[in-house]
C-alpha cells in the first residue's frame, strides 16, 4: 500500500522474459535474491496516525532494502540505471525509443516499463530490437524497488550496460520510492504548464536531471521556457537541464553526450 496515495500492489502483474533479439546468454552470477521478514501487527488501539506512519515506515524501510541491493547489483555488473519519471502524455516512450535506437549500435541497453495496464509500451521498445519488461501495477501508481528486482531476475541484464527504467506516469509517489537507479530523469513536456517544478517540488528536488521535451511545439502553445527553467533551478539548484524534440531531434545530442559521460 502506499500512504502517499493509497494505492494498492496486489494486482502487480510482472511480464514474461523477453524476446531476446540476440544469441541467449547465461544469468550475471550472484545476482541478488531478496527475502524480508512480514511486518509486525500494530495494535488495534493505536490511533489511526499512528498507524499510517508506521506503515509507510515498513512501506519504505522494505522498499530501501531492495534498492540497496538493487543499487549493489548495478555497481557490481557495471550497470547505469536511470528511473525515467513523468506525468503521462511527456513524452518519456518516444523519447526512449529515439535513444535507443542510436545508441543500441554502440550500447548494451534493457528497458523496464512501468505500466497500470498492457504492454504496449514494452512492444514499442521490442520493435527497436531492445530486450523489454513490461511491469503492470494494476491499481498501484508507481514502481518500487522489489518489483525492479524480480524483473531483473526476468530481464537477465549483462555486465557493462545500461538500464532505462520508464516509471508509471505520475510526478508524486515515484518522487519517494528509490529503485536503486544512479539517477531520476524528469521529463517535462511544452504541452504542460510550466510551472510543474513548483507544483511538483519533491520530484524535481529528487531529479538529476530535468528534459524539457516537444520543444519543437513552442511556436505554438503558451509556454515559457525561461521560467520552466528558473522554476526548476528554484527547486533544486544543481539539476542539469537539457531542452529537446525526441521526434525532430534538436537537442538529443545534449542528452547523449550525458548518457555516454555517465555510462
Amino acid at each position: 500500500m502506499c500512504t502517499t496515495c493509497g494505492c494498492s500492489s496486489g494486482q502487480v502483474r510482472i511480464g514474461a522474459r523477453p524476446h531476446h533479439h540476440e544469441d541467449e546468454h547465461k544469468h550475471p552470477q550472484n545476482q541478488p535474491h531478496f527475502s524480508l521478514s512480514t511486518f509486525r501487527p500494530v495494535s488495534s488501539q493505536t490511533d489511526t496516525e499512528t498507524r499510517l506512519l508506521k506503515i509507510e515506515q515498513d512501506v519504505l524501510g522494505e522498499n530501501n532494502q531492495f534498492a540497496e541491493l538493487n543499487r549493489q547489483f548495478f555497481k557490481k555488473n557495471n550497470m547505469l540505471a536511470l528511473n525515467l519519471v513523468s506525468s503521462p502524455g511527456s513524452g518519456k516512450t518516444t523519447l526512449l525509443t529515439s535513444t535507443l535506437l542510436q545508441l543500441k549500435q554502440t550500447q548494451r541497453c534493457y528497458v523496464i516499463e512501468g505500466d497500470q495496464q498492457t504492454e504496449n509500451d514494452a512492444q514499442r521498445i521490442r520493435e527497436t530490437g531492445v530486450p523489454a519488461l513490461q511491469i503492470n501495477t494494476g491499481k498501484g501508481c508507481h514502481l518500487d524497488a522489489k518489483m525492479i528486482s524480480h524483473a531483473l531476475e526476468k530481464l537477465q541484464p549483462q555486465q557493462d550496460s545500461l538500464l532505462f527504467i520508464e516509471n508509471v506516469g505520475n510526478l508524486v509517489c515515484p518522487a519517494e520510492f528509490d529503485l536503486g537507479e544512479y539517477a531520476k530523469i524528469a521529463i517535462l513536456s511544452v504541452t504542460e504548464g510550466e510551472d510543474k517544478p513548483l507544483k511538483y517540488p519533491h520530484m524535481f528536488a529528487a531529479a538529476q536531471v530535468v528534459i524539457i521535451n516537444k520543444i519543437d511545439l513552442l511556436p505554438y502553445v503558451t509556454f515559457d521556457l525561461d521560467k520552466c527553467i528558473a522554476y526548476a533551478k528554484q527547486v533544486n539548484p544543481n539539476i542539469e537541464i537539457i531542452c529537446l524534440s525526441s521526434t525532430r531531434g534538436d537537442g538529443m545530442a545534449q542528452w547523449l553526450d550525458w548518457l555516454n559521460k555517465h555510462k
